[in-house]
């Protein structure tokens, strides 16, 4: 196996979010369920966004962030994920590559619109989405540059893009592609109700060795197995997959082996402003820390770092480079 010209493939649903505040009172009147994530359409789209205050736009989607966040502790970062060739296209190519992440999905010349998650956060940082996932569903096999799989050492694949077929399809052929090159392929289960609707077909991408490394919080793990009992969830895992990586909020998180289990605590946070790429950029910590050889505690407490920071500011992109944070923590030399 060669060196690897990047640390971390991150492939997913090319999104542009546009981060706005607002009152509970707009959440209700526009019927919203607080802290939900809502599938629209282009139309409830554009409504939606006409009704927002003033808002921030940046090139998102849960790998996307991952991959920026990568980038942001010094790591060389992929993306793959489709755009439409038209202004929020544009919007988001840009601004991927400006975060240090080389990215060259061809735009679709026709069809659906790029897609766009509007996330109205309230005063408490709790966020509220509306997605429209629009042409970043129609990522097919031919899309995936088997070169720049096979140069990565680690290829990490959402959970969200199980949904289309030709997108799974692709997820599936870059899986191929990454251990045909000796690499790891790692899997976020996104949300627990993608595990709702995926748990047989996610448990036996783990079982069958398709994912090396598996990313969930709690309530997906709860969900996977269906269980409440956490302790329990952990057994099941820990006898299914080679390797998991398990966030628990405030609780902190653990890497899970067949041979053992390294917890480390969350990282003290002074306020919450913005829940939002919590998750990914936990992700992001994590993988930089395992690509960078580092062992699994400085890695869990790598990620927990990254978590921490995007938590306290508003948007999943870090505002200051993670890596310096990194190096005051003592956790990357």
């Amino acid at each position: 196996m060669t060196a690897s010209a990047l640390d971390v493939l991150a492939i997913g649903n090319a999104i542009v979010d546009v981060l706005s505040r607002a009152e509970e009172d707009f959440l209700a009147q526009n019927g919203m369920a607080k802290g939900g994530m809502a599938l629209i359409d282009e139309a409830r789209a554009e409504a939606v966004y006409a009704a927002m205050g003033p808002g921030t736009e940046a090139s998102g989607g849960s790998a996307a962030n991952t991959a920026a966040g990568v980038a942001s502790l010094g790591g060389k970062a992929g993306f793959m994920g489709k755009v439409k060739d038209d202004v929020l296209g544009t919007v988001f190519g840009h601004d991927i590559r400006a975060a240090g992440v080389a990215f060259g999905t061809p735009a679709a010349a026709d069809g659906p619109a790029t897609a766009r998650c509007l996330i109205l956060v309230t005063p408490d940082g709790e966020r509220t989405m509306n997605t429209y996932l629009g042409a970043a569903q129609n990522l097919v096999a031919a899309d995936i540059d088997a070169a720049m799989v096979e140069s990565a050492a680690v290829t990490y694949l959402e959970g969200y893009l199980w949904d289309p077929p030709a997108a799974k399809e692709a997820f599936l052929a870059a899986a191929k592609i990454a251990h045909g090159a000796g690499r790891k392929v790692a899997l976020s289960l996104s949300d627990t109700f993608c595990v709702d609707r995926y748990r047989a077909e996610f448990k036996n991408l783990i079982v069958s060795g398709t994912v090396d490394l598996v990313f969930c919080n709690e309530g997906e793990l709860k969900s996977l197995y269906e269980t409440a009992d956490f302790d329990a969830a952990v057994v099941a895992l820990r006898k299914d997959a080679k390797e998991a990586v398990v966030t628990r909020s405030e609780k902190g998180a653990s890497f899970v082996t067949r041979a053992a289990v390294v917890s480390v605590p969350a990282h003290p946070v002074e306020r919450v402003l913005d829940t939002t790429g919590a998750g990914d950029l936990f992700a992001a910590g994590f993988l930089t820390g395992t690509t960078r050889g580092l062992d699994p505690a400085t890695s869990l407490r790598l990620g927990a770092l990254a978590a921490g920071e995007i938590i306290g500011q508003m948007g999943a992109r870090p505002q200051r480079p993670l890596i310096d944070l990194a190096r005051e923590a003592g956790l990357i030399s």
